[in-house]
């Protein structure tokens, strides 16, 4: 059913014996699509329990541009960068963009700054400003120095594909004393109580 389509209340189509939202839903429109759901993939590594999960995903489609500024912002909230570090990021990220590609991925960019900028084109900001950012992405694992003006990526942070898919988990607080308590008794080798 698509957003658009009107629903008349008087005239729903019921289902008394089968809850039809069990299933994933989905809803599509001109550039995106929501779906939810719940998942079975996530595997605790601890204890090697399935937990299900449930999910909502919000797939949208968007041109160049909005696509590396979407990215771009992602990556930046996640890691909390600072406002300078966040712009520096979408400079690395452009330069990184125009960097050819060798063997299928490019695996370092190269940052010589001259005149107003790198390569010399104008990026918004001094060559200190510049700095302070550089080094936020050095401290968080963006970037490591390859020489004095290249520097090797992350590839999980910089990449030429076309899509990208941030997880936001959301947990809800235990009780102190009943995570107390499963801590010692995992820590002594006792059987996990039930959460």
């Amino acid at each position: 059913m698509s957003v658009n389509q009107s629903i008349n209340l008087r005239n729903l189509e019921y289902s008394p014996t089968v809850n039809p939202l069990v299933e994933p839903q989905e809803i599509r429109s001109k550039r995106r699509y929501v779906r939810s759901g719940s998942l079975e993939e996530l595997v605790n590594t601890t204890t090697g329990v399935v937990e299900k999960v449930s999910a909502i995903r919000d797939v949208r489609e968007l041109d160049d541009a909005e696509f590396v500024k979407v990215f771009a912002a992602g990556v930046s909230a996640t890691y909390d960068l600072t406002k300078t570090a966040q712009r520096v990021f979408q400079v690395v990220l452009d330069q990184y963009q125009r960097t050819p590609m060798s063997g299928g991925y490019a695996d370092a960019v190269n940052l010589f700054w001259f005149g107003n900028g790198i390569e010399g084109r104008d990026v918004g900001m001094s060559e200190k400003t510049f700095q302070r950012g550089l080094k936020e992405l050095l401290a968080n694992k963006f970037l490591a120095p390859k020489d004095s003006a290249s520097f090797w990526i992350n590839p999980a942070l910089f990449f030429k594909g076309d899509r990208v898919v941030f997880i936001k988990e959301y947990r809800r607080k235990k009780a102190a004393d009943d995570q107390t308590m499963r801590e010692e008794l995992e820590a002594r080798g006792q059987q996990r109580i039930p959460e």
